[in-house]
């Protein structure tokens, strides 16, 4: 961390015990969502989400596997994310980062808990069955790529046009039928300042943060989380982020499905 994030850090830290943010918004407020779908044309399925200044973009891309051996009748889910080495200053060229693991572990952990997927759809036939990747890429970096990340998932997964299976390849000129969704999963990171909670932290509120929390929902129960960094929180402070998890379903699904 560089001296100037230090500095940053102190004033937020200080602004935020005092219950302000530095972008006037609510400590449980979301900066501003924008989602645009179907953007790669040769992609099966993709969507950009711009939050805030953080830009994520999603692409899925279908094709014709095998499943495995402790799944014989099941396709197959597949997350990967990278950092764009213009995103941020600290990305840099090279085999995915710890940072890019978890962003793709934590996105795929919530939709797959769900069964956002139903995995028995993807089955072909003997020895064949659908894969599904999905890959994330993290365009601009202000924080809180898991939401962004997130969203753009779902946004691209519920855009995603299935090709005909035919004579054991996978006829991309006919793509019409959508891929079934079972369910829209959101999840709301939380970060810990000082001893203060705010949602959707930008990248200055992360420098300074010293605990993360993410609780993935499809707002029906609670279906992943995952804590960051060394910081704490106690059971009451899950308890109640957990059920501001589920009110902001409703709302970020509400974006998703414009």
């Amino acid at each position: 961390m560089e001296a100037i994030d230090i500095v940053k850090g102190n004033y937020i830290r200080d602004l935020i015990g005092k219950g302000q943010r530095p972008d006037g918004r609510d400590m449980l407020a979301f900066r501003s969502i924008s989602i645009k779908k179907g953007i790669i044309q040769n992609a099966e399925g993709s969507a950009q989400v711009d939050l805030g200044g953080t830009k994520v973009l999603a692409g899925v891309k279908v094709m014709v596997g095998s499943p495995m051996s402790d799944t014989p009748e099941q396709g197959n889910q597949i997350v990967s994310a990278e950092h764009w080495p213009g995103a941020a200053r600290e990305f840099e060229p090279g085999p995915p980062s710890p940072e890019s693991i978890e962003l793709a572990r934590v996105v795929d952990r919530g939709i797959r808990a769900a069964g956002c997927i139903n995995l028995e759809s993807l089955y072909l036939e003997e020895g064949k069955c659908w894969d599904i990747y999905i890959d994330i890429y993290v365009l601009n970096h202000d924080g809180n790529l898991i939401d962004a990340g997130n969203l753009a998932v779902m946004s691209a997964l519920e855009n995603t046009k299935m090709p005909r299976y035919e004579n054991g390849e996978a006829v991309r000129t006919d793509r019409t039928t959508p891929l079934k969704v079972n369910s829209v999963v959101a999840t709301t990171t939380f970060a810990k300042i000082g001893d203060k909670i705010v949602l959707d932290a930008s990248k200055d509120e992360e420098n300074a943060m010293s605990a993360r929390l993410t609780i993935a929902t499809d707002g029906s129960a609670i279906r992943a989380m995952q804590k960051g960094m060394s910081g704490s929180f106690n059971i009451d402070e899950v308890e109640e982020l957990s059920k501001i998890s589920m009110e902001k379903h409703a709302e970020l699904k509400r974006i998703m499905e414009q």
